[in-house]
Order: structure tokens, then C-alpha cells, then sequence
């Protein structure tokens, strides 16, 4: 049987019949060391009482007497001193009382057959049906002497109520298997359901939704499954948007490389064009150096759950010298540039966060206009710091606002590829501030402008 199912009704049927024959042995060991002798003593005091009864009753029909008490749940068997036997009740299944055993009891002394009847593995002492297994008392009547052996008859003993429960033993098993029957295939169809889900997901259909309506383990296997097939969903659409992207953004420089290479080869070009054209193929070229290496720091970032180089080292130390790296942009667009920088030593990975403060200033930079403004603040707190760089420039539409740090987004694509933008320098930047379990938000700047805000926590 491959199927869950049909081990699972395997595995209850096995465990029933282990059980059962368990309990048979652990019983029937229990007879054998502890209630034969007790079985053997009762029944001798039972045959003594009949004997004594015998023995001292006068002008009483023997026969009769011991018929009655056969009638009464017993099988009993009289051998007279001539060898002569009689049996009264049921007979025995086996006769094999040996000679010697009569003998014995016709010499006076009692016979206990069922005391030392050999252990049985099956078949228990209480339960076999032999002339061995008797209890034997000497008695006279009349000047002779006689053995009585008796037995319990097993038959006779069992009552109404002995079947009821033996019925009630039965009916229990049988409505157990077919409980634990129902029970199994209610907990084997939600597998079922999750099976065939997992194999649409591995066909890399995410869009199936499970019907697994259950609080207990399974019904946390399939939520969790659910979130699990939603985030791959959402993965693999990112990820075709992203070779989309990618291959789009690598597209359009190479064709601009490819026909502006083309038209340097025209001999008769002026040398004015010639120097034009050059210079785009230049720019071009640096548009795809700086692709390609933002590509492998985000390749970096999401291959590895820490990258980070963990160290003690001055942030406003750090971020006044980005500063000082495009104070040249600053004069040359004549920008006013306002700080209040906190002291801040802080645990970090310092080459990562540099290229945090890098983007943000530069995008400032970038989208303020000739004569614009940018204030730059870094404020410790108790257990975090503050970098909030803000500017006057062109600002964010609300839509652009949601989707600022998504792979490839630029919210004026012409403009960006213009001044050398690749859509991916947010994206580090969120990436880097969630590797070191900080946040970034982005926000207007009144009605001109735009707010990056970085918390960090001090680690």
C-alpha cells in the first residue's frame, strides 16, 4: 500500500491485533503465576465440601446428588476402588488422567491437576478441557472408597451478561476500526489537497487558493503553504519584471553604443559630430559600468542574509565626508546646503552605509534645481539615530511616492536615463538600511521637494 491512507489503515489494523494478543499474553501470564494455585484451592475446597457432604449423608441417591451438582456448573468424573468411572455433566474434551493420579486419591490424598497442569502459550490452564485438569478428593460411601475430580464447566459458568460483554467488547473494536477509518480519511484530504497544491507550485502555478478550513497542525501546515505560494507569486513575478527590466536597461545603451559606433565609422563625419557621438557612446558606456556593478552589490545583498562587516566607527564623521566627495556639484549648481550633525559612533558596516548616504545625496543633488536648497540632519537618540536628508527640487508624485524603492522604478524615465539613473540606487538603499535592521520612509518636502528619513538602531 503506497497511499497514507492505506497505511494508516494498516498500521490501526496491526496495532489492534498487536494489542489484543498483548493483552491475551499479559492475562494469560497472570493466570499462570497468580490464579491457578488460587483456582486450584478454591475448586479443592468446592470437591471437599461434595465429599464430606457424601461421606456423612445418610441414605442419600449419589447419583443423584452429583447430578445436580453438575447441573450446577461443574464437570465431575468417580472412579470407585474396582476401577469402575462415572461422569456426571458435560464431558471432558480430553480424557488423559493418568493411573497414577487415581491411584493417588484412592490412597487417601487429593489430586491437584490444575495447580500443576504445564503453562500453555495459547491455550490457558482455565480455559483447557482435560481430565488432567482437575482437582481429585478421596471419599467413602457405603464401606468403598472413591476419587471425585471436578472442573469447572466453562460453558455452564458463562452467563447473559458474560455474552453482553463480550457483544460490547466487539461492537467497541469494530465501531473503533471504522471510527479510526473515518477519522483517518478526514485527516488524509487536506494532504491530498496540499499534494496536489505543492505540485501546481512546482509546475510554477502560484495562483491556487486551498479550502482548508482547520485550527490544528494541518490547518497551520496550510496557511503557512498559502503565504508560502503568495510570496513565490509575488517572487517570480518580481523576478520576470526584473529580467524584463534588466534586459531593457542593458537594450537601449548597447543600441545607442551600436548606432552612434556606426556613424563614427562615416569618413566624411565633422569632427564636431564625431566628438558628439563619442561622447554619448562614453556616457552610454559609464551608464552600463555603473548597471553593472549596482546589479552585483544587489546580487551581493540578496545571496547573503548579513554581508555585513560589522565595526565601531564615527557616523558624522562618515557622512561629512560624502558631503565633502560632491561639494563641487553643490558650488557648481550653486545649492545652499544646511547641516546639524550629531556625534554618533555607531556599530555598522561602514562601506555599505556609505553608499546609503552616496545615493540619497546625490538623488538630491540631482532633481534640485541651479540656485535650490538641501538640509541634511543626523540626531542621536537613546537607542537609534536619525539621518534625515531633505530638498526643494522637483519632488515625487504620490504615485511614484509607493513604488520608489521597487527594482528598476524611475518616476520620469527620459529624465533619469539623462543624468545617468538606473532605478536600482533606492533599492541598495533599502536593502542596506533592512540589513541593519533600521528603516527608511520617504515623504513631500511641503509643496516642493522631497524628505528621506533613515532610522538606525545603535548597535
Amino acid at each position: 500500500m503506497k497511499s497514507l491512507y492505506g497505511k494508516f489503515i494498516a498500521f490501526t489494523i496491526v496495532i489492534m491485533l498487536g494489542s489484543g494478543i498483548l493483552a491475551f499474553l499479559s492475562v494469560n501470564t497472570y493466570y499462570h503465576r497468580q490464579l491457578k494455585g488460587q483456582n486450584d484451592v478454591k475448586n479443592t475446597h468446592i470437591a471437599e465440601s461434595m465429599a464430606a457432604y457424601i461421606s456423612s449423608a445418610k441414605n442419600i441417591d449419589v447419583n443423584n446428588y452429583l447430578e445436580t451438582q453438575a447441573a450446577a456448573g461443574y464437570k465431575l468424573y468417580v472412579v470407585d476402588e474396582n476401577k469402575q468411572a462415572n461422569y456426571y455433566g458435560a464431558s471432558f474434551r480430553e480424557e488423559n488422567l493418568s493411573e497414577k493420579a487415581v491411584e493417588q486419591v484412592l490412597a487417601g490424598e487429593n489430586y491437584h491437576g490444575m495447580k500443576n497442569l504445564p503453562s500453555e502459550t495459547f491455550v490457558t490452564g482455565f480455559f483447557s478441557d482435560e481430565l488432567a485438569n482437575t482437582v481429585g478428593v478421596p471419599f467413602e460411601y457405603e464401606g468403598k472408597r472413591y476419587a471425585l475430580y471436578l472442573r469447572p464447566d466453562i460453558k455452564l459458568l458463562f452467563t447473559e451478561v458474560h455474552y453482553l460483554l463480550g457483544g460490547m467488547v466487539l461492537v467497541m473494536a469494530i465501531a473503533s476500526l471504522l471510527s479510526m477509518l473515518i477519522v483517518a480519511k478526514k485527516l488524509i484530504e487536506p494532504i491530498t489537497e496540499l499534494t496536489a497544491a505543492t505540485k501546481m507550485v512546482g509546475k510554477e502555478q502560484f495562483t491556487g487558493t486551498l479550502d482548508i478550513q482547520r485550527q490544528d497542525e494541518i490547518g497551520q501546515l496550510a496557511n503557512s503553504f498559502q503565504v508560502m505560494t503568495e510570496r513565490l507569486g509575488e517572487n517570480d513575478r518580481i523576478r520576470k519584471e526584473f529580467i524584463s527590466d534588466v534586459s531593457h536597461d542593458f537594450q537601449s545603451p548597447l543600441l545607442n553604443i551600436k548606432g552612434y559606433a556606426e556613424l563614427l565609422m562615416d569618413k566624411e563625419l565633422l569632427e564636431v559630430d564625431r566628438v558628439s557621438y563619442a561622447k554619448v557612446i562614453q556616457s552610454e558606456t559609464e551608464r552600463l559600468s555603473l548597471l553593472t556593478k549596482q546589479l552585483l552589490l544587489l546580487t551581493s545583498l540578496d545571496q547573503l542574509v548579513s554581508p555585513l562587516q560589522i565595526k565601531s566607527f564615527r557616523l558624522d564623521d562618515q557622512l561629512q565626508e560624502v558631503i565633502r566627495k560632491y561639494r563641487w556639484l553643490l558650488v557648481e549648481k550653486e545649492l545652499s546646503l544646511s547641516m546639524e550633525i550629531d556625534e554618533v559612533i555607531m556599530q555598522g558596516d561602514p562601506a555599505f552605509l556609505e553608499k546609503v548616504w552616496e545615493n540619497l545625496l546625490t538623488n538630491a543633488l540631482k532633481y534640485t534645481e541651479v540656485g535650490g536648497a538641501i538640509e541634511i540632519e543626523l540626531t542621536k537618540f537613546t537607542n537609534e539615530v536619525v539621518v534625515k536628508i531633505s530638498d526643494n527640487g522637483i519632488g515625487i508624485d504620490d504615485q511614484s511616492l509607493a513604488r520608489i524603492f521597487d527594482r528598476f522604478y524611475r518616476a520620469d524615465d527620459s529624465r533619469t536615463q539623462e543624468i545617468g539613473g538606473t532605478g536600482l540606487g533606492l533599492s541598495i538603499v533599502q536593502q542596506v538600511v533592512t540589513l541593519h535592521r533600521g528603516s527608511i520612509e520617504v515623504q513631500h518636502n511641503g509643496n516642493k521637494g522631497t524628505i528621506f528619513t533613515v532610522k538606525l538602531p545603535i548597535l
